[in-house]
Order: structure tokens, then sequence, then C-alpha cells
């Protein structure tokens, strides 16, 4: 069901998330690109690509590099988008972030960027990365993260949980498919469950026009609304930034960037 949801939402927007700016050219793709600094020879696969663009940044830095994702008109924008950019060692699959139709040990490199929070089973994600990866390989992560310690200094344990059910209640208004934003400690406590070692992360704030934030999910006026709302109001309204800018209407989420690595056997 939760996948059924991600490929309607996601199908009919996956043009605007080809455009998009937050998407095409956020800070955290060079940022990701620098702290697992990919090598020539790579095989790299990018679960839950969207539009392409990790996967693209990626392409002219390593041998091969596969773009998977659960909805076809997201795979058709990355294929186009790649075959705009002359990019000859790109190819796209269909496939389940929690079931992952690849071979043991088949990648150097797992990225996702921007998508983990509508996987239904993140422990189970996490897994398939690591199965998936060469000895010695990286998994990079990319998303955003719910209130912790850090984004609400001095908040009470349950003044985080009103926050973390306030701000995924406002994600799941705007998008139906959405699943959880994790934590950061609960990402990275995930990595090291799963096997993983040498966990390192660091945050990133991402600001976002609220306009084209809406536009992209199709919200109706009355659901525009309703999210103003919640936006302007606490938790959020400390949580989030709501501000006017240049551009109208912005909040800022924070994202996470984590690197990991599968224990060299050899």
């Amino acid at each position: 069901m939760a996948n059924r949801l991600v490929q309607q939402k996601f199908g009919e927007a996956a043009a605007d998330y080809a455009a998009s700016a937050v998407h095409a050219r956020g800070e955290s793709i060079p940022r990701l690109i620098a702290l697992v600094t990919p090598k020539s020879d790579w095989r790299a696969l990018d679960v839950a690509t969207g539009a392409g663009h990790t996967a693209h940044a990626l392409a002219p830095l390593v041998a091969h590099v596969v773009a998977s994702d659960i909805t076809d008109q997201m795979l058709s924008e990355a294929e186009k988008l790649a075959a705009e950019k002359g990019l000859v060692n790109f190819e796209t699959a269909r496939a389940e972030a929690e079931a992952l139709p690849f071979a043991d040990q088949s990648f150097d490199l797992v990225t996702c960027r921007l998508a983990a929070h509508h996987f239904p089973d993140p422990a189970a994600f996490v897994g398939e990365a690591r199965r998936v990866l060469k000895p010695g390989g990286a998994f990079a992560l990319v998303d955003n993260i719910g209130p912790d310690s850090v984004s609400l200094p001095g908040a009470s344990d349950a003044a985080l949980a009103q926050a973390d059910a306030a701000y995924n209640a406002f994600e799941t208004l705007r998008d139906p498919s959405h699943a959880r934003c994790l934590t950061l400690g609960e990402w990275t406590g995930l990595m090291t469950a799963a096997g993983f070692e040498d966990v390192r992360a660091e945050r990133m704030d991402q600001h976002i026009p609220f306009g084209p934030w809406l536009q992209r999910m199709r919200c109706s006026n009355e659901t525009a609304a309703r999210l103003a709302t919640m936006l302007n109001a606490e938790p959020l309204r400390t949580l989030l930034k709501p501000r006017e800018g240049d551009e109208g209407r912005q909040f800022t989420l924070q994202e996470a960037i984590i690197v990991a690595h599968k224990r060299d056997i050899a």
C-alpha cells in the first residue's frame, strides 16, 4: 500500500522533481561526494533516485552507476536527463529499497538522498544497503531528520516527542506517502546495529520555498491553508523557522549527511 502511494504521488510529480532546485542543485550533493571521494573504478547504486540528480553527479566520477526507484515516471526522467548530459555509464533499475534486486557485494558505493523518509522499514533498507556493498564499501545517506536535542536545545523528552509528531504530521498532510523522518541518532543507531563501521554524520540546513514545496505535491488550497496554519504555530514555528524571503514564504528543514563503511575483510 505504501509503495503504491509513493508511485502515485511521485509519478504525478516526476517532471517537477526533475526541475526542482532543492533536489537538482542542493548543497548536499557536492558535500556527499566530498565525503565519500568516489573512485574511477567504482560501481555505484543510488537508491530511490527520483529524477536521478545524485546518480548523475556520481556518473562522471565512477565506472558505472545504477539509479534505482519504484516509480517508472521517475526512472524515465532520470534516463532523459542522463541522455541530455551525455552519460554513457548510467542505467536505471526498478527496485524497492527494502528488497534490492541485486547480488551480494555488487557495489562499492550505495547512496540515497532525500527519499528514506518514505521507506516503511528503514532498518530493512539499511540491511539491504550493507548486503549489496562490497567489503570496504561506503554507504552515504542524506535525508531530512526529525527534531532532537540539537535542533531544539533544552527541550524535554515530552516536548521532543510532541515536535516529532507535529513535524511528521505536517509532512504527511502535504504528502500522504511520507512515512517518518527519523532523528540523526536513530539513523546512526540503525547503521551501527546493521554492522556498519566508522559512522560519521553532519547536519545541514535546507531552506525550502513554501509555494513550490506545496506545488510539487499538488496540494489543494484547503491543504495549503492548513499547512500554513501548522507552520505558524508551535512547535513548528520554532523548529522550522518560517519567514518571508526574497522569493516569498520559506522555512528551514535540517538534513543529515551520514557516511558509513562496511568492514573490509580482505
